[in-house]
């Protein structure tokens, strides 16, 4: 499964991955577990801090060496059962474990207070639902006393959660040269680049990692994908590892999951829903694949079975921001099914619900899938303006790492529209704001969108060579993609344009962008008889 995890980043980047919400979630845990401990915010995590700090117990770890963790990283903590509990924690965050890891690594912390990584563990966590501020400060303040490497790790997790972005590539590059052969921050790394969009070095991290260990699950997982969003997709090899993992863990539902997304991306959608039903077969609360069925069902044309499996979904969804989630893919089967003009209308209701809950994920994918999606560019530039204004300023509930990806989507389809518009003055202005965002965050993902919008605007002033150079930082958004393909015909480079289409074909899925695109498609289609 990466559906779920990649929402948030999907919509804010190719929104679609920041496939939005990604919360970047952990339905795979929840789906298997029933804790109720692990999205916390910030107030219900300090109290867990305090509580851990006075516990007045005999520590039966005193006395004991210093230990390794994963018996080869020293650690701070002389608790063979916080090393112990971290390590699970860890195993369970690359397992997609989120709400288990959580659990795992605030108990890690309750037996030795003083453990910076557990601290650290758990808010690197935690980021994927809802930002743990207190537990990266303790992290760091416990992190002076904590040996260099674990202190290394500790610095890197906490940096990755800030605005600004440069210490955490730095502290990773030293990471990486401090332990080239260890499988887990190998993993760790390679993950978080993935989710930058760095999608070439991550592969190369994930191959390492199974040079080291064939049979790593986790990076299995992850080669899957990351050998479809390369530069160079690789169907076959994406799917060979994929079987690889399902053979590794027969009785996990999780790589019948990612089977299943996979072969819908390369459109094999009798085998997606094959994949899909495989792992609820396995386990039948598995949320990600009752969705699954529903967003590949769509995109075959079968709408009432669409809605029908998305309507066996929401039971299932772990939380009211996935319920909307579920409900937003449902709201999409009427564009699909040719009707816009109800999916509209379902959309601006669903809008007014996720307000009405104040969850600003779900307020940002719904509005930014309704700019999308809107009647014309009037209304769209309307409803952007509405959603800029929303996010202009720190929002409960989100980090601003993310409010600001968030806005650099926006901004970036703003610079889209306007250049469509021939408005090039009011589009050069919205990608100045798009470089300024970029320079105070140092964001990979907020400077692929500066990038790719400026290229929007170059193609508009008929300058194809520079639109090219700049649209190619971003390769994994559908209407970015499309227009890479459009820039080649312009420059009458058919041979490329045809090596782009054949990249643009493995982005496809059920996100407003992929819509736009077919829809352009059908145009030019019907234009061409």
């Amino acid at each position: 499964m990466l559906m779920n995890r990649l929402r948030k980043v999907m919509l804010l980047s190719a929104v679609p991955a920041l496939a939005l919400f990604v919360s970047l979630s952990a339905e795979c845990a929840r789906a298997q577990s029933s804790s109720q401990s692990s999205n916390q915010s910030e107030e219900s995590v300090q109290p867990a801090l305090t509580d851990a700090r006075l516990r007045t117990a005999p520590d039966p770890s005193v006395g004991l060496p210093a230990q390794l963790l994963f018996g080869s990283v020293p650690v701070s903590t002389r608790s063979l059962e916080a090393r112990k509990l971290l390590e699970q924690a860890i195993d369970q965050y690359e397992n997609v474990e989120l709400d288990n890891c959580l659990a795992s690594a605030r108990r890690a912390s309750e037996q030795d207070p003083k453990f910076a990584l557990a601290y650290a563990v758990w808010s690197f966590a935690a980021r994927r639902d809802e930002p743990a501020p207190a537990a990266i400060a303790k992290a760091n303040q416990l992190a002076a006393a904590a040996p260099a490497e674990e202190r290394l790790l500790v610095h890197w997790m906490t940096a990755t959660q800030s605005p600004d972005l440069l210490p955490a590539i730095q502290t990773m590059n030293d990471l990486l040269t401090k332990f080239p052969k260890n499988k887990h921050i190998l993993y760790l790394t390679a993950e978080w680049l993935y989710f930058q969009q760095d999608y070439d070095r991550s592969r190369k991290l994930f191959e390492e990692a199974l040079r080291l260990d064939p049979n790593f699950p986790p990076a299995l997982n992850m080669l899957g994908y990351a050998a479809i969003e390369t530069g160079d997709p690789d169907p076959a090899k994406a799917v060979a590892a994929l079987r690889r993992y399902a053979e590794l863990l027969p009785n996990q539902p999780n790589p019948q999951d990612s089977l299943g997304e996979i072969s819908r991306y390369i459109g094999d959608d009798k085998a997606s829903l094959e994949h899909y039903a495989a792992a609820l077969k396995i386990s039948p609360t598995f949320y990600t694949s009752q969705i699954g069925l529903g967003d590949t069902s769509a995109l075959m044309g079968d709408y009432s079975r669409a809605r029908a499996e998305l309507d066996k979904a929401l039971p299932l969804a772990p939380s009211n921001r996935d319920k909307l989630h579920v409900e937003f893919e449902k709201a999409m089967v009427s564009f699909w099914e040719g009707k816009p003009e109800q999916g509209r209308a379902e959309l601006a209701t669903l809008a007014a619900k996720a307000a009405d809950q104040k969850d600003a994920y779900a307020q940002y994918e719904i509005g930014l899938g309704r700019a999308f999606l809107a009647k014309d560019m009037e209304e769209e530039l309307s409803i952007l303006d509405k959603l800029e204004a929303a996010f202009a300023h720190s929002v409960p509930g989100m980090s601003d790492t993310d409010r600001h990806t968030a806005l650099a989507s926006m901004l970036r389809e703003r610079v889209r529209l306007l250049s469509l518009k021939g408005q090039r003055a009011a589009a050069g202005k919205a990608v100045e704001e798009l470089e300024q965002l970029a320079i105070r965050t140092r964001d990979q993902i907020i400077e692929d969108c500066y990038d790719s919008a400026r290229g929007y605007l170059l193609f508009a002033e008929g300058d194809y060579s520079g639109a090219l150079e700049e649209l190619g930082t971003d390769t994994q958004n559908p209407l970015v993609a499309r227009q890479i393909v459009l820039t080649y015909e312009k420059l009458g480079d058919s041979g490329s344009a045809a090596l782009a289409r054949n990249r643009l074909r493995y982005l496809r899925a059920p996100t407003p962008q992929w819509y736009l695109v077919t829809q352009a498609a059908n145009t030019e289609s019907a234009a061409v008889q």
